[in-house]
Order: structure tokens, then C-alpha cells, then sequence
């Protein structure tokens, strides 16, 4: 943050040249920090309720601690994603109390265990769907959100889904998560009246095209209340899911 505008904004603050929501406004558009290869949003926890989420995948070991650096000096959590295990080791040396959720492909590193709210429900149609699922569990969870997984429901043995329907129904955003043809979050979302978030995975044969035919299948479902995210995006399922879930909670 700079400094001049930090020290000019209390004195207007103080005087009453300025009011407290024309200073929260001013504060979210305040400069980032420059590293030359990144610009470290710092004031991302102002404007959407979380630091900056460091993207590894394309980046090189350096890059990243140099970014999780910058983040960590300003005291908040840190969550990083697609996490190769050589960065997470690193990742895990720079703060003892990193964790490095191997099959997420999630470092987290939390200041103070947040505590957490509501109830997403995680559901994956196959096993194989599992990593994508735990990337949106860690997630929501370091974001705020209390969440519960059900795995391996999918429509190949859909029995196992229906002797579960009254724990679908408790859930306050769920979660749904599903390669090959893609089918299980239509089916639930004909069962819930809950938000339901679709995450195609690029788990499939051949014809399943690297999930986009999930992904279509998702897209095309007839039952209401559904919106899908890209192919294997579980933080951005995490995140919407934790913002549905939070709504009305102040």
C-alpha cells in the first residue's frame, strides 16, 4: 500500500474531509505491488472477501514464492492451486504451517483456523472425479464454509444416490462433480431446491473429449437451478459455492 495515500486518507478520515464508505471505496482501488512478473493484488480482500489466489500451473518455483512472499507480509491466509509436488515442497518450507493437499493439488497456509459456516455438500459422481472435488473442498473450507463430501454416487449405480436424498436436501449450495457423460448434477438438481454448481472433469474416454462432453451435457440440463463452471475448475466451484452459502449471513 502506498504510504502518501494511506497517510492522506487517515487525515481526511480524521478531519471529516472524507466519510468511511467514501475511504473503503478509495481503499479498494489502491495501488498493487509490482514484482516485475506479477502484480501482487493486495487489496483483493477488501473488494471480494479473500487474498489473491496464486494459479501455479505455468509459473516457475521462483515466481510463485516470490508472490506467496508478497502475500504472506500481509498477514492474511494463503491458498495456492495446481500445485506440482516440487512447489509444494518449496511452499512448505517457506511457512511451517503450510499444508500441502497433495491429491487437491492445494497449498494452504492459514494464520488462524477460520471458523466455519453453513453446509456445502460435495457430491462426484466416480471416484476419479475425486482431485477436482478436493480442490472446491479446500477451498470453500480455508474461505469460511463448512462443507461434507459424497463420493462415488454416480448415475451408473444411482441407488447409491437415492438412499442419501434427505442429506442432499440439508445442504445449502452443493457442489457436483462429474466426468464421462456428465449426467449426475442434472439428476440432482431434479432432486434438491438448492443452487446447484456443475463441474465437468476431463476424466472420460476417448469421445469424452478432454470433459467437454460433461461439460455440453451440463450446459444443455433440463433441471433448473444449475450453473456450471469451466472443466476441472474446483476452486472456482469452491468459491462460488462459499459465496452462495454466506449470503445472508450478516
Amino acid at each position: 500500500m502506498d504510504q502518501k495515500l494511506l497517510k492522506k486518507l487517515l487525515t481526511d478520515l480524521q478531519s471529516g474531509k472524507t466519510s468511511v464508505e467514501t475511504a473503503i471505496a478509495r481503499l479498494r482501488t489502491l495501488p498493487y505491488e509490482d514484482l516485475g512478473f506479477a502484480s501482487v493484488d493486495h487489496h483483493r480482500a477488501i473488494r471480494q472477501g479473500f487474498p489473491e489466489v496464486i494459479f501455479c500451473e505455468g509459473k516457475t518455483r521462483a515466481q510463485v514464492i516470490g508472490i506467496a512472499r508478497g502475500l504472506l507480509k500481509k498477514g492474511g491466509p494463503l491458498l495456492a492451486t495446481r500445485v506440482e509436488p516440487e512447489i509444494g515442497r518449496a511452499l512448505t518450507r517457506l511457512d511451517r504451517r503450510a499444508v500441502y493437499h497433495e491429491l487437491a493439488r492445494v497449498v494452504v497456509i492459514e494464520r488462524r483456523k477460520p471458523t466455519l459456516y453453513g453446509d456445502i455438500l460435495i457430491v462426484t459422481a466416480g471416484t476419479s472425479d475425486i482431485p477436482v472435488a478436493e480442490e472446491a473442498r479446500v477451498t470453500a473450507e480455508i474461505m469460511g464454509s463448512r462443507t461434507e463430501v459424497l463420493y462415488d454416487v454416480g448415475v451408473a449405480g444411482i441407488h447409491r444416490l437415492f438412499s442419501r436424498h434427505e442429506r442432499l436436501l440439508k445442504a445449502r449450495a452443493l457442489i457436483v462433480v462429474a466426468g464421462m457423460d456428465g449426467a449426475l448434477p442434472s439428476v440432482i438438481g431434479g432432486l434438491v431446491d438448492r443452487p446447484v454448481i456443475a463441474v465437468p472433469t476431463s476424466r472420460g474416454y476417448g469421445a469424452s473429449f478432454g470433459g467437454l462432453a460433461a461439460l455440453l451435457t451440463m450446459l444443455n440440463s433440463c433441471a433448473a437451478g444449475i450453473g456450471v463452471v469451466n472443466i476441472d475448475n474446483g476452486f472456482g466451484a469452491g468459491c462460488l459455492a462459499h459465496r452462495i452459502n454466506v449470503m445472508g449471513k450478516d
